[in-house]
């Protein structure tokens, strides 16, 4: 069992009244978020207000770049030239790094979000994309265990978090059941527990095809629009804590 993991959520996507007010209560209780920074979500004011309320509750920042598709929440497979997406990708983590330094609030990592991150596990342009972005900016990489994007990230010198997700299925190859799946997003809270609690302590979970698999992690995500997020993320956080797991950010 892990003596601590970090607990993590993507936030500043929902600009709604209610979606802010949930992603302040949700920094309360993470150690580090991924800011949606103009890709798929996100505007400029509300970066400062997610960069800000991190700044208070002492939860480590990063930027959450993603296909440049607000239409699809990013969440759809883009065809796109790899120089455009760089550009895009570039003008993202520009946009919160500037905001972050004007606040200062430092940023910790990068994420990228959606189709983005799935695709990038496995193919060599993204992944090596990903890693100069990072690189560049002097952020610890966070994406899947076992993936091309590690292995980069690791040949590159780059600081490598293998993350992995509370609240949603597997396949066996270790890598995330298609949304369009059914069951895809888990729903029941329990199972949601039951699987992080088994991630950060290093055991099995059950994949989409009630096979058990291994997934590594050192973060924990929980996506802020699923049902019921911020109840989940709170109870998490009990369960990990009465285990003697610590919750802490790994990122230097």
């Amino acid at each position: 069992m892990k003596s601590s993991i970090d607990l993590n959520a993507d936030l500043g996507e929902d600009e709604t009244q209610k979606g802010i007010a949930r992603d302040l209560k949700m920094m309360r209780i993470v150690s580090s978020c991924n800011i949606a920074c103009g890709g798929h979500a996100g505007s400029a004011e509300n970066i400062s207000r997610m960069l800000k309320a991190a700044k208070n509750e002492s939860v480590a920042a990063g930027a959450h770049p993603s296909y440049p598709d607000r239409k699809n929440f990013g969440r759809v497979s883009m065809e796109i030239e790899p120089a455009a997406l760089q550009k895009s990708l570039e003008q993202q983590t520009q946009l919160i790094a500037d905001i972050a330094s004007d606040s200062g609030t430092r940023l910790t990592h990068l994420k990228p979000h959606g189709a983005l991150y799935n695709d990038a596990q496995d193919d060599e342009i993204l992944s090596n994309l990903l890693c100069r972005l990072a690189k560049y900016y002097g952020l610890t990489l966070v994406g899947m265990g076992s993936s091309t994007m590690e292995s980069i990230a690791k040949k590159s010198s780059i600081d490598f978090i293998s993350e992995a997700f509370i609240d949603r299925r597997y396949l066996s190859n270790g890598r995330l059941t298609p949304r369009s799946f059914d069951g895809a997003v888990i729903a029941d809270e329990q199972a949601r527990l039951d699987q992080g609690l088994a991630l950060a302590c290093g055991d099995n979970i059950t994949d989409n095809l009630d096979q058990q698999i291994s997934v590594s992690a050192q973060t924990l995500c929980l996506h802020s629009d699923s049902e019921g997020a911020l109840k989940t993320a709170d109870s998490m956080r009990v369960l990990l804590e009465s285990k003697g797991i610590t919750i802490k950010a790994p990122f230097q």
